[in-house]
């Protein structure tokens, strides 16, 4: 990912939100967060957005606001970045997978209907590599079983279900400035989104040590807060994200014609839903020798992610063994991630398509 190419044409916008900061001498939270807030919540549809440290607080703060801890379930996707999990178990609470959907790579709508129990409290959707969940359904399963719906959104700010933007669709939508994201800082950062003031309220609450009245600690809370400088820089760069999503997508496009009749899986999109493309993922059960046949022809990889959640060593203590969720382990064996970024340029591509075939070629 070459981020030069995206921040160039703002160097002088980004310069002067840099030095309006500097002058201000005012560093933490503040009128640029505000405004920050503000326009990120317009962007996602909500009324209130609440800036947080990264996308991992965003997800525990949620949890932490929704009151959920000891001997609470959440369910949710042994196929994710770990944090999805790390922050149920920071809560005290009991991480519950159901697999995956192999298309989208997805939570299983169908398999978190049957997952829920009298302590499960909320349901963690990520919507992976940029493609929203099947929020169609889990919002309203959610609903009827008066549970909590998070969006981890880190990967998909900018997608949509039906028109909607993901982050507006559950309780409390989780975001991520990390600087590759579609909208990425120049550091670490995150957000809350969300339709409920008091939610909201006790949100920022939680970000500042549980306090409202400075200095008064109404509940145990955490640090973690936007810093004004990234909200800065941030807010200029936010106008831009549905341009950059768009670059992505023709980019993937292009990616699906150059690999189109080869013996692997491409990205899927289904109806009704946008995909943003923060990773354009294929599949094949040849991944780790394609993977070394483009690193020595110079295409760099990736793979998110190689081992699933539920056998990462640090949640051995849940007891899930080879097997409990095939679909996820399956993926997590074939998956490949092909260099896809705003500003790729289209020979970029068709090279990375070539080498792909090459490989394939008379094998």
């Amino acid at each position: 990912m070459d981020l030069a190419r995206q921040h160039k044409p703002l160097e002088k916008e980004l310069k002067v939100a840099f030095a309006e900061v500097l002058e201000s001498n005012h560093y933490i939270l503040g009128e640029k967060v505000a405004t920050f807030e503000k326009a990120l919540a317009k962007l996602v549809g909500t009324k209130f957005a609440v800036g947080v440290g990264s996308c991992t607080d965003a997800l525990r703060l949620a949890l932490a606001a929704l009151h959920i801890g000891p001997g609470d379930e959440v369910i949710t996707t042994p196929f994710s970045f770990v944090a999805t999990a790390d922050v149920i178990v920071r809560a005290c609470a009991k991480p519950v997978f159901v697999d995956i959907n192999p298309t989208t790579y997805n939570i299983s709508s169908e398999q978190v209907k049957t997952a829920i129990t009298p302590h499960t409290k909320a349901v963690i959707a990520v919507h992976l590599y940029g493609l929203p969940a099947r929020m169609r359904v889990l919002q309203p399963t959610c609903h009827a079983k008066g549970i909590a719906l998070i969006e981890d959104c880190a990967q998909a700010l900018g997608a949509e279900v039906d028109g909607k933007p993901v982050g507006g669709w559950g309780t409390i939508g989780c975001h991520s400035f990390f600087p590759t994201k579609t909208l990425g800082g120049f550091g670490d950062g995150g957000a809350c989104t969300l339709n409920d003031a008091e939610l909201s309220r006790e949100l920022a609450s939680l970000r500042a040590h549980g306090m409202r009245i400075r200095y008064i600690s109404e509940h145990i809370g955490f640090k973690s807060r936007l810093d004004a400088l990234q909200a800065a820089l941030l807010s200029v760069k936010l106008p831009h994200v549905h341009k950059w999503a768009e670059e992505r997508q023709k980019g993937a496009k292009l990616y699906n014609e150059g690999l189109k009749d080869l013996p692997i899986i491409l990205p899927s999109t289904p109806h009704g839903r946008t995909h943003v493309f923060h990773q354009y993922t294929i599949r094949t059960d040849r991944r780790d020798k394609l993977a070394d046949h483009l690193k020595v022809n110079g295409v760099s990889t990736a793979v998110y992610y190689p081992v699933p959640i539920h056998l990462q060593p640090a949640f051995g203590f849940l007891g899930h063994q080879p097997g409990s969720f095939p679909e996820a382990e399956k993926a997590a064996a074939e998956v490949l991630t092909l260099p896809l970024f705003a500003g790729i340029r289209p020979d970029e591509i068709e090279y990375a398509c070539d080498q792909v075939r090459e490989f394939y070629k008379g094998k």
